[in-house]
Order: C-alpha cells, then sequence, then structure tokens
C-alpha cells in the first residue's frame, strides 16, 4: 500500500486503506500520489462540486480510460456534483466530411464515443448538452464564483476560472479531475495557494489600439510559458469591466496563453478579480518584465509558420470558434459577415465556413432571428471541437483557416486576423 508523504485526516486514511471499497481505495491513492510530486501538504475540499472533464471523446486507443469508469460504474461511484465535459468530436451535419474521412471518424478514430458518453452519464454528466469547452459561461451554467476550488481540466477552461472569476485549479491532467469531482478533495498546491497564484511576471502593454486577444495571448504565452504573467495596460484599451464582449475577448486571450504556453492564471491590473483587491502587490519582487507595443504583436503575428502542404494555394476551410464562441460572439460574427456580404454584392460565403459554439448557446441562438440570417450566409452552425476534426490525418490536406491561435497551435491550421478572415469568406481578398 502506498504511504503518503501529506498529511491525510483519519477519514481520508480510511479511504485510502480500502474503508469505502477497493475502487474508492485507487482513487484516492491515485490523488494523493498526484499531490505527493508536487509538495502538497494535504488534501482540501472542493468547494465548487460541478467538475469539468477534458475528455470527451471515444477514442478506441484510451481503453485504460473506459476500464477505469466501468469500474466506477460497477462499484456505483459518481461526482458528488454534476460535471460538463470538452466538445464532441463530430457533426456530420454540419461539418461533412467525405466518406473515406467518415469512415476513419466513424470507424478508426472515435468508434467508441456513443459507448462512452453513456459512460459519462452514469458517473455524473450533467446532460446531453453539456458539452463545451467553454462551460463557465451563463447559459452552460458550471460557473465558479470568485475563491471557489474546483477540480477541472481543459487548459482554456482552466485559465478562465482562475483569471476572470477568481477561482482556484491546477491544470490538471485527464482523470486527475474526475477523480478529484469523485473524492470533492484535490491536492493543496499551486493555484490552489496564495503564494502560488503571485505574477513572475509584469508585462506592459503599450499598444496604441485594441490588441488582438489571440495574438497578445500568444505573445504572452510563449514569454511566460508556465508563469503567473501580471498585465498592465490592457485596462485602458478593453475597458475595466466584465462586460459580454470583455469576456469573449478575455476567453480568447486566456485560451491562447495557455496553448501557445503554459499559462494556468493571469491578472489584468483594474481588471480581473484578484488584480482589483490587491493590485502590484501580487508581483512578486524579482518578478521579470515584459514590453508590448504594436510592433511586437506584428512580429509575433508574423513569427507562425505556414503548416499547409501547398502554402502557395488558396484556403479552401474556415474555422471560427476555438475556444467556442460565447453568445455576443455568435451574434457580432453573423452582424459582420452579413455586411460584408453586403459591401461584396454576395449572398454567401465564397469558402466553406464553419462556426463553433456550445449547444447550449447554439439552442438560444436559434431562438433569435439571427440564427436564419447566418444560415443564410451559407455558414454552418456546429458544437464540435475543431481539433478533434483536424487529428484524423485524412483532413491535413484542407488547407484550413482560422481566427483561433489554439488551434493553430494544435494543428496544420494557418491563422488569420479576424479582420483577414471576415475580407476571406465574404470574398473581398483570395488567399
Amino acid at each position: 500500500m502506498y504511504e503518503p508523504k501529506m498529511e491525510l485526516t483519519s477519514e481520508q486514511r480510511d479511504i485510502l486503506n480500502g474503508s469505502q471499497g477497493p475502487v474508492m481505495a485507487k482513487i484516492m491513492e491515485t490523488v494523493v500520489m498526484f499531490g505527493d510530486i508536487f509538495g502538497a501538504p494535504r488534501l482540501v475540499k472542493v468547494t465548487h462540486h460541478d467538475g469539468h472533464l477534458v475528455t470527451s471523446f471515444g477514442i478506441k486507443l484510451l481503453k485504460p480510460l473506459f476500464s477505469t469508469m466501468d469500474q466506477l460504474i460497477e462499484s456505483g461511484i459518481k461526482t458528488k456534483g454534476k460535471f460538463t465535459v470538452d466538445p464532441r468530436p463530430i457533426d456530420y451535419e454540419n461539418v461533412k466530411c467525405n466518406p473515406l474521412e467518415k469512415l476513419v471518424f466513424s470507424k478508426i478514430m472515435y468508434a467508441k464515443q456513443a459507448m462512452y458518453e453513456e459512460q459519462l452519464k452514469k458517473v455524473g454528466l450533467k446532460d446531453s448538452n453539456a458539452f463545451s469547452c467553454a462551460a463557465y459561461l451563463p447559459e452552460i451554467g458550471n460557473t465558479p464564483k470568485e475563491g471557489d476550488i474546483l477540480s477541472w481540466a481543459e487548459s482554456s477552461a482552466v485559465v478562465f476560472a482562475n483569471s476572470v472569476l477568481g477561482a482556484r485549479c491546477n491544470r490538471n491532467s485527464g482523470m486527475i479531475e474526475l477523480f478529484g469531482s469523485i473524492l470533492g478533495l484535490v491536492p493543496e498546491f499551486g493555484f490552489i495557494t496564495d503564494e502560488g497564484r503571485k505574477a513572475k511576471w509584469k508585462v506592459i502593454i503599450k499598444c496604441k489600439n485594441v490588441p488582438e486577444a489571440q495574438i497578445l495571448g500568444s505573445a504572452i504565452g510563449m514569454k511566460v510559458m508556465e508563469d503567473v504573467p501580471y498585465i498592465v495596460g490592457l485596462d485602458k484599451l478593453i475597458g475595466n469591466k466584465l462586460d459580454d464582449k470583455t469576456i469573449g475577448y478575455l476567453k480568447d486571450f486566456g485560451a491562447a496563453t495557455a496553448s501557445n504556453g503554459a499559462v494556468g492564471l493571469y491578472h489584468i491590473d483594474g481588471l480581473t478579480p484578484e488584480a482589483k483587491k490587491y493590485g502590484e502587490k501580487l508581483i512578486l519582487p524579482d518578478a521579470k518584465e515584459y514590453v508590448i507595443d504594436d510592433e511586437e504583436i506584428e512580429r509575433v503575428y508574423r513569427s507562425y509558420p505556414i503548416m499547409w502542404k501547398k502554402p502557395e494555394k488558396k484556403g479552401n476551410l474556415v474555422f471560427i470558434g476555438c475556444p467556442h464562441l460565447t453568445f455576443e460572439q455568435l451574434n457580432s460574427w453573423t452582424d459582420r459577415i452579413k455586411e460584408g456580404l453586403k459591401e461584396t454584392g454576395r449572398k454567401k460565403v465564397v469558402v466553406r465556413t464553419i462556426i463553433t459554439t456550445a449547444p447550449d448557446i447554439k439552442d438560444k441562438f436559434m431562438k433569435t432571428p439571427k440564427y436564419q440570417e447566418l444560415m443564410a450566409t451559407g455558414v454552418k452552425l456546429t458544437t464540435i471541437c475543431p481539433l478533434m476534426y483536424t487529428n484524423n490525418p485524412l483532413t491535413k490536406s484542407r488547407r484550413i483557416y482560422t481566427s483561433s491561435n489554439k488551434l493553430r497551435t494544435y494543428s496544420f491550421a494557418r491563422y488569420a486576423k479576424d479582420k483577414e478572415i471576415l475580407d476571406f469568406v465574404v470574398g473581398k481578398e483570395s488567399k
């Protein structure tokens, strides 16, 4: 039996010794070992019991995951609260595939999807709509409060919860977040602690214009890597209120810091909750500095490699929404595409364009007149994860344009600024 380094309560040690059965003992042992690796002195209670799982796809290679889920189900073990999970991988109606691609998706890659979703339901999945990387948005309803301790995975969700909501969660790996949600306990280290939330970098924004969220996040992520940055000057450009527009900006910004680096928490002076409360006291005395101006933003943008097999050819597919778009962003993109088509005299987009959002946001949007307006442009609306689409080796021949730095980082997709994406899909420019 594993002998823990951390201090456990008598109840926790009893679980480790098998008082609640062998499966719960394994769960406790795994979480304790995980905490011991990072020097956690103890376990602390999860105060926001709705978890978020990163593993949403029934890929055949994940046999140990399916086996573990079966053991949980056989033992009658569920999470303490309901959980959400990352987006589904496929949507043949709105993200069409050729027969060979569909064969690879359905028979080889995600053949276990239906079975895995049944497992998720039995262990504590919130509902059939609970598939989104942006589950913290109000429409989905998995929104922690400031100071809440979580057991989540998914880099973009964790960085948003830590930074914008002021909750506390480490960047957990798959299954660790599920085990923490079952126990209602997580190891106390890293972003759970006050000291672990202090900034090792002071980032000074000197841009004249609002920098593209995805590029600014990319620049910071690549510079600070896993460290916490304290960002000064951005609030002067995007405001000091967490309204719908700012929430969308920070969602995209944070996802880029987390994927282009490994940021799990950032503070923005005058805007995010802990920065408003403590200000520059959050910055460690030996913090490094990074100055970002418009020239630096452009330098970072121009540094992105083009991974297409035939880079001289124009794009043939566009993905917008990774992470999933907010309701405000969905409305904004609809308006911009409509206006862009008016300017070019076209009725429909000139390239296959797919926008992604959360199922609950899609349902809300479909009840508005703007849904029909978007459909009239030829754009497709889906709730999948674009990354899961690009994981199919046959889709690598697609020359994908995207305004997502996360999708660019994890695939062969080519990044372009929002305005460039808009001009391309409405036919203002040939790319």
